[in-house]
């Protein structure tokens, strides 16, 4: 998925004919995952792609096979993920820690990784 960060914010855009916009629009708690990084969010259907002017400058310029290929078509729909709880996995000297960044309660931790 070719995410877009705007305003503390995470964009993407999907079809609506897509099983992903179908699971959106029913649920509207999400996660994003890459590499050792998942943030938690609140996701929220915003219109088609060219309502939002910021997105489409961004997009065009780090997507622009995506942008091309997708935006201006009619079922695209633009989304935000407002990030609520970021959890991402780092090692100091090898050893393992997870690191929290609870943005809902202002919260951050880092605490070594015990395992079972």
């Amino acid at each position: 998925m070719s995410i877009i960060i705007l305003n503390e914010k995470f964009y993407f855009q999907t079809d609506r004919t897509l099983r992903k916009y179908s699971q959106l629009k029913g649920n509207c708690n999400v996660a994003l995952c890459a590499d050792n990084i998942q943030i938690e969010g609140i996701c929220s259907e915003l219109g088609h792609p060219d309502v939002d002017t910021e997105f489409c400058v961004a997009y065009k310029k780090y997507f622009p096979g995506s942008y091309r290929n997708y935006t201006s078509l009619e079922n695209e729909r633009l989304f935000h993920v407002a990030p609520t709880f970021i959890e991402r996995w780092v090692y100091i000297d090898e050893i393992p820690y997870i690191e929290t960044f609870d943005i809902i309660n202002k919260n951050y931790m880092l605490e070594q990784y015990m395992g079972v």
